[in-house]
């Protein structure tokens, strides 16, 4: 069985001139071999603050499972669908591995590998879907969805913690609006451009599930798509990893570690009266979600 690197040592131990020389050369010779290399075979597509990076650090921890190349650098999304468009098809191909490789793999464990990279930007962005399915038409996508209410708070922490949000929660709820004002509508007629504002400040908006479902949908049979409950993972990691696995078809595999990844954000409740209300905002989606879905999600 091949040994995983532990990407954080690897990082830390590393001078920067050393991690930039290294940078240039696999992508040298990524480039080289491009014509090798295939597109991702799964995505982690979301919800932001929904357990994205931990569950793509519990499948590197499977031997089926490849990260992006080359692995050591510890990459968990390539970012092309959207902030990173501007590249080819050719670029994003490269960050995947070769055929050879896989085959070698694949010896080893008696079934075939899989790839991919995660992003909770790639569900919100309606522009994405459509983009993952002209390049990655089989592509298999598994979103996590978190209670809207405890969403929009972590998410909101995340953006104070990085500096980037001045406001007070319930100031910012009620500044989203007018902070997302024409935002969508720019980026539909301009499918380059990335939308700080659309990626930040989507407290509310973000936690309407069942229309990022749907439009999702629309490029992509209903059999590609595994929906889970974030809350599920956080119960029982091992559960939810085994439907990933099955869903993924690369065998079972029991987890060394199911420790959460990512979670350095300040922990606090969400203050009254503002969880009641976005509560009450979101029922009726939440509602019309778990007819969809066909059983109850158990939020607030």
């Amino acid at each position: 069985m091949r040994s995983m690197p532990n990407l954080t040592q690897f990082k830390d131990r590393s001078p920067r001139w050393a991690k930039d020389v290294a940078n240039v050369t696999t992508r040298a010779a990524a480039f080289a071999t491009v014509h090798q290399r295939q597109m991702p075979d799964f995505l982690i597509t979301g919800t932001k603050r929904g357990g994205t990076t931990s569950l793509f650090n519990y499948l590197l921890m499977h031997p089926g499972v490849l990260g992006l190349f080359p692995q050591s650098r510890g990459k968990k999304s390539t970012d092309w669908f959207f902030a990173d468009s501007s590249h080819s098809e050719v670029w994003y191909r490269s960050h995947f591995h070769t055929q050879r490789h896989k085959d070698r793999i694949a010896a080893e464990l008696g079934h075939p590998p899989v790839s991919g990279e995660a992003s909770p930007y790639y569900v919100w962005d309606p522009r994405v879907a459509e983009k993952v399915r002209a390049v990655a038409p089989e592509v298999k996508s598994i979103l996590l969805l978190r209670d809207p209410v405890e969403r929009a708070w972590s998410h909101y922490q995340e953006r104070t913690q990085n500096g980037v949000e001045p406001l007070s929660f319930e100031d910012a709820l009620a500044a989203e609006s007018r902070r997302l004002d024409g935002e969508v509508e720019r980026m539909a007629t301009d499918l380059t451009y990335h939308s700080t504002s659309h990626d930040w400040y989507t407290y509310r908006a973000r936690g309407i599930y069942l229309p990022q479902i749907q439009n999702w949908l629309r490029s992509f049979d209903r059999e590609q798509v595994l929906i889970l409950r974030s809350e599920d993972m956080y119960g029982d990691v091992q559960a939810v990893f085994d439907r990933v696995t099955d869903f993924l078809g690369i065998g079972d595999f029991t987890l060394p570690d199911t420790k959460p990844f990512n979670t350095s954000h300040r922990k606090s409740t969400v203050p009254e009266p503002i969880r009641t209300d976005l509560a009450q905002f979101f029922a009726p989606y939440n509602a019309s979600l778990e007819k969809f879905l066909g059983y109850p999600l158990h939020w607030s």
